[in-house]
This record gives C-alpha cells, structure tokens and sequence, in this order.
C-alpha cells in the first residue's frame, strides 16, 4: 500500500513481509527543508507501522547539495532511523560511481558517530536487496 506520494518521495509498505520501500528523492539545495520533511515523514512512518525492515531506492537519486548539506542530512536520517525499531536497512545504490564513494563516505561518518542500530547492507539490485530483507 501506498502511505504517502508526492513530488519529492514515494513510501511504500507491505504488512505481509514488513518492509517499506522508499525511492529516495533527488537533492537540491532550494528543495532541501521540503526533503527533510518528507524524510521525518516516512520515519514517523516506520515508527506508526512499527516497521522492521526498509528499502531506500537511490538508484537514481540525483545530487545537486554542497557535501555539507549532504552530510547533515545523513546523519540526521540516521539520527531519527537510530530512534526507530528498524531492524534492517536495505540501500539500493546510485549507478553513478561518484555518487557511490559519497555514499560510503556517509555511511561511515554514521558508523563512527555510533547511529547504526540497525543491520545495513549495500545493493546494486532491487530483487537482491529484497531477498536479504526477506531472510531472517
């Protein structure tokens, strides 16, 4: 079912296999306050559906934020997942290999700050991705 859909974010959620699926919106910086809503709004989301398990789709995310802004925003999407139930984190990466290496970057700055408090696993692939939510 859908929860929630608008120009910026899609969020999506199966109560049979308890995951949600977001496509992980662009990032412009005149567009950044509405991002960071719509990103409280689907970790308010997870904590109403109590949902263990979510798929970010970045695949095609596109960035256009200074590398500070970038970096904010992650850790205070980390922040607030930290505060969540979530069990697994399941991000399906850019197929740009720029847009890879600031993710790693990213992800740990997050590891060093102590937020990860949930398995998270890296993917090329949607259907793999999936597969490893589903195990348990």
């Amino acid at each position: 079912m859908i929860l929630h859909q608008d120009y910026i974010i899609r969020i999506e959620y199966d109560p049979a296999t308890d995951i949600m699926q977001v496509d992980y919106p662009d990032l412009h910086s005149s567009q950044i306050s509405e991002v960071k809503h719509s990103l409280t709004r689907m970790t308010d989301a997870i904590r109403n559906y109590d949902v263990k398990k979510l798929l970010i789709d970045a695949s095609t995310t596109k960035l256009n934020i200074s590398d500070e802004e970038r970096d904010l925003l992650s850790m205070s999407l980390a922040a607030d997942l930290a505060n969540t139930r979530l069990e697994k984190l399941a991000h399906i990466q850019p197929e740009d290999p720029m847009l890879i290496e600031k993710s790693n970057e990213n992800i740990a700055q997050i590891q060093q700050a102590g937020l990860l408090a949930y398995q998270l696993q890296m993917f090329s692939d949607k259907d793999k991705a999936l597969e490893w939510l589903k195990a348990d």
